[in-house]
């Protein structure tokens, strides 16, 4: 793989990860244009790229977590929030990743997915209220946010679009709804890294021979990784998520054009 591959593979990674734009929509067209990774290592490299991004970027805030969680407090509460936030996405995933993989991963249904998600990130943006921060996360709101992510299951939705248009919803800040969806990204990278390093391990793929690759797929990873979660919040703090729906449309209008 060359260089400048793992560099348009890391950016993409990285990019999709964090912002609301569908990474499976991405891929598709990178497919389309010859450009793919079938290497697990690689995968894992670039997952674990992004997870040391993110995990930089709100360092502070991961402190403060841990430190408090066993304390009563808004860290303890953000916590535990967390963790029901991820258990319905773990659940479901165990349960029905054949089934997704084998009815859902088509370009038709990428295309659809990203144009739908994208207008509905779009109406809870502009409609919604956005009076509410991360101390008024209540436990039901988490759950909600949770079962929204179980649909990020579905090649085309976008685990961040789909989190923060529920946080949205809900009623909660923009700034707010990507920091709950970032510090939420954690713990599913986290354990996707994990499963991956796992299948690597049993189909025998963990080689020596790609150490440079590799640490260039996490340091391009980790580096793009930081720039996307800096922008994305910087941007929300003066402006709204419709740039990122008029292009999630824009893209599943493209793969439409291409491949239905």
């Amino acid at each position: 793989m060359s260089f400048e591959i793992i560099l348009l593979l890391a950016f993409v990674q990285s990019a999709t990860e964090f912002l609301p734009v569908s990474s499976s929509g991405h891929l598709v067209l990178m497919d389309t244009l010859g450009i793919s990774n079938q290497n697990l290592l690689m995968d894992i490299a670039l997952h674990v790229g992004t997870l040391i991004a993110v995990c930089a970027f709100f360092s502070k805030d991961i402190i403060a977590l841990l430190t408090g969680f066993g304390h009563k407090g808004s860290e303890q509460k953000l916590g535990i929030s967390l963790i029901i936030a991820t258990m319905p996405t773990l659940i479901a995933g165990f349960f029905l990743e054949n089934i997704i993989e084998a009815v859902f991963r088509s370009p038709a249904i990428i295309a659809y997915t990203s144009i739908f998600y994208g207008l509905l990130l779009w109406v809870a943006d502009k409609f919604s209220s956005k009076s509410k921060n991360l101390v008024q996360i209540t436990y039901l709101h988490a759950l909600y946010i949770g079962l929204a992510q179980v649909l990020a299951l579905i090649p085309g939705t976008s685990r961040s679009g789909i989190t923060m248009t529920c946080s949205r919803f809900l009623g909660y800040q923009r700034t707010d709804c990507a920091k709950f969806s970032m510090l939420l990204s954690i713990p599913v990278i986290g354990l996707g890294a994990g499963y991956m390093f796992i299948k690597a391990f049993l189909k025998n793929e963990l080689s020596s021979g790609m150490g440079l690759q590799i640490g260039i797929g996490v340091t391009a990873s980790a580096v793009f990784g930081l720039f996307a979660v800096w922008f994305l919040m910087r941007w929300l703090k003066t402006a709204s998520f419709a740039v990122f729906a008029g292009y999630r449309i824009i893209l599943g209008i493209i793969l439409l054009f291409l491949f239905v």
